[in-house]
């Protein structure tokens, strides 16, 4: 497809959306570091009703520095949910460029501003841990093979070639969200990353990977559960299939 000029699209203002549910201790300590790293950007707390008051805690932090914005959810509805919501929020507005960013520090906003730069020349970022420069630190053996099994069961089942496409840490160009069929989207856990990565192939948009250092958090709970890793398999299987039932089609037409 035609893009428009790189050095003629603008990425600014930016909006980080930080997904929240139980976070409370976490929450001051990531925006912190965000607006250390990029004082200008706006963040949005998209908060699930966590019943520790992260939501209470980040309304304080609003009122007292413009660039933080609450989104309150009466539900814990998933982490598709939650970022679909804010992707919205940020499409009503003004802003250029939306970012995918975890609350427990597993995502370092220092590593933000080289995404954003390699944002200049292509419409999808990716914060990777598996190219050469990315790096993960003490993440479980078990959770590291876990999501290198994931990954690659996504690139053969989908037949894309990025290495870490379930990617947390990801900032889009408004123009690839407003095409993507955020209706469409019902993946509720983990595997929302992979839906949207694939699909922004799928449209033609480009996705370029930039090397991040993922640390484990150090407070808190991992959200993982059996039930997402049960639902990504069963929803790349389904789209795989699809995928390849299509590929089938179109070279029988071609006969």
């Amino acid at each position: 497809m035609a893009h428009a000029p790189r050095a003629a699209r603008p990425i600014d203002p930016v909006l980080v959306v930080i997904p929240t549910y139980n976070e409370r201790d976490n929450l001051p300590l990531i925006l912190d570091r965000l607006h250390r790293a990029l004082p200008e950007v706006h963040a949005l707390v998209v908060d699930d009703g966590s019943p520790d008051g992260t939501g209470e805690l980040a309304d304080k932090i609003a009122a007292g520095d413009d660039r933080v914005h609450v989104l309150h959810r009466t539900e814990k509805a998933g982490l598709g949910a939650a970022y679909v919501a804010g992707f919205r929020w940020g499409l009503e507005r003004d802003y250029r460029t939306i970012v995918e960013m975890d609350a427990d520090g597993s995502h370092a906003p220092e590593d933000l501003p080289r995404m954003l730069d390699a944002l200049g020349d292509t419409d999808l970022v990716l914060g990777s841990r598996y190219v050469p420069g990315g790096s993960l630190v003490n993440w479980p053996k078990h959770r590291e093979l876990l999501s290198r099994a994931a990954n690659l069961y996504s690139r053969l089942a989908l037949g894309v070639r990025i290495k870490d496409v379930t990617a947390g840490f990801r900032a889009y160009r408004r123009e690839v969200l407003e095409k993507l069929p955020l209706d469409e989207i019902a993946s509720r856990g983990y595997c929302f990353q992979i839906d949207l990565a694939w699909r922004t192939v799928r449209t033609g948009f480009d996705v370029v990977e930039v090397p991040i250092t993922f640390t484990e958090r150090e407070i808190g709970q991992s959200k993982m559960s059996s039930a997402i890793i049960r639902e990504a398999l069963l929803r790349v299987g389904l789209w795989g299939a699809r995928y390849r039932a299509e590929q089938v089609r179109s070279l029988l037409r071609r006969r």
